[in-house]
């Protein structure tokens, strides 16, 4: 069970593509048989070189650049440590990078740019559960890889995709157990109005009704929304004595800029976010969310050797003021977990990594992470963090070691029919 940190002083639009897509042939290798496609397809990764390609695609430009950025950061730097110490198989990683620009159709065109015209081995990258689900039938459909970094909604399991990310049972779930042992009644709702959101308060809802917990309101607004004056008004008619926050991308910066305006507190009335990690606090700025809380599954503060070293290589690559973060975390680890499946199948052939998945571990920043082959998630532990002065987010709840992935909620009885 979860428990409280006794020492601690303190994170859609999908579109379809047809299934028969124009094939190209620059190589040789044939992939599996892919999840939605009728027939196996050509695969034209090169891997006769001294290198092989992969894809980093991450919002650049748009309302998640302020987030996505970050992901992109660390990618490049697992990348360049990876080569240094001689690449995946003896060949170096040969970075082709595309801009997501916050849209799910372009996620999708660069998806489909990077495995067809680019010839990449794997893509790494999405952050929204649009993006994700405007990807997904590409890497279906082309029987390619996807590793996707960022926690999200659950309810979805493909074997073209590894989840590094927290799923809800690894994230939602702990945020509302926290709220319950906090002895917090009644929770208002608010979130962006698009897949990760709907489907997460879904969740919530159901917890709520079997943990007696009143569920005050549930708000949503568009991506990008910058006026949250009417949702902040019905919070704080709500009653409310918490709240669970969805809200993605810079949204984030209005919507705790008009709570702290209507002299709303943290100590009264937290916040809980699944979206906010260490970077977006500087941007949403701190004397606007200093106090609330986070639910993720790494800080910047967690106290290992090998986050310690992580946070020292991320700072030295990129500037002292850089924080890291859950998304970039797990971003980084999933470069390694790739690595290694990679080398554990001895091969770059997709079915062949795909069933050499199971059981690979990685010493991650955030401990060890261990790739479920099942359902292409990983074990990940569960933390609840504190937001302070000085803009980390520090522990004050943990679960008691990984939590397993549970992304259809199998082991919840009050979950049934939700799937």
């Amino acid at each position: 069970m979860p428990h409280i940190l006794k020492s601690s002083p303190r994170r859609a639009v999908t579109i379809a593509l047809a299934t028969a897509l124009a094939l190209s042939a620059c190589g040789a290798k044939a992939g599996e048989e892919g999840a939605g496609s009728a027939a196996a397809v050509e695969s034209c990764v090169d891997t006769s070189g001294s290198a092989v390609k992969i894809g980093f695609l991450n919002s650049l430009s748009g309302t998640m650049a302020i987030s996505e950025q970050t992901v992109r950061d660390s990618l490049d730097l697992a990348a360049k440590e990876i080569n240094a110490d001689g690449g995946v198989l003896g060949k170096q990683l040969q970075i082709v990078a595309e801009d997501g620009a916050s849209e799910p159709t372009v996620f999708a065109e660069k998806a489909e740019k990077l495995i067809s015209s680019d010839c990449v081995a794997a893509v790494f990258g999405g952050w929204t559960s649009s993006s994700r689900k405007a990807m997904l039938p590409v890497f279906e459909s082309r029987d390619s890889l996807l590793f996707y970094p960022v926690q999200y909604e659950g309810l979805e399991a493909s074997k073209n995709i590894f989840y590094t990310g927290a799923t809800t049972n690894q994230q939602i779930i702990p945020g509302m157990d926290y709220l319950k042992e906090e002895g917090k009644k009644k929770v208002f709702l608010v979130g962006s109005d698009y897949v990760f959101p709907r489907t997460a308060n879904k969740i919530i809802n159901a917890y709520a009704g079997a943990n007696d917990i009143e569920i005050v309101g549930e708000e949503y607004a568009p991506l990008g929304h910058t006026d949250f004056s009417t949702i902040v008004n019905k919070l704080r008619a709500s009653g409310a004595d918490a709240v669970f926050n969805t809200l993605n991308g810079d949204s984030n910066v209005a919507f705790f800029k008009e709570y702290r305006n209507v002299g709303l507190k943290a100590a009264s009335t937290p916040v809980v976010s699944v979206s906010i990690a260490e970077e977006e606090v500087g941007g949403i700025g701190v004397e606007n969310i200093e106090g609330q809380l986070t639910a993720w599954n790494y800080y910047q503060t967690v106290e290992s050797a090998e986050n310690e070293t992580f946070v020292e290589a991320f700072k030295t690559e990129y500037g002292a003021d850089r924080p890291t973060s859950d998304p970039m975390e797990a971003a980084y680890t999933s470069l390694y977990l790739w690595k290694a499946m990679v080398e554990k199948a001895k091969s770059f052939d997709v079915a062949a990594v795909q069933k050499a998945a199971d059981g690979v571990t990685f010493e991650a920043p955030e401990g060890t992470v261990t790739v479920n082959g099942e359902n292409h998630h990983i074990a990940k532990t569960a933390y609840i963090g504190r937001i302070d002065q000085d803009g980390l987010i520090y522990p004050v709840w943990e679960s008691d070691g990984a939590i397993e992935p549970d992304p259809y909620l199998k082991g919840y009885d009050w979950a049934a029919g939700l799937s």
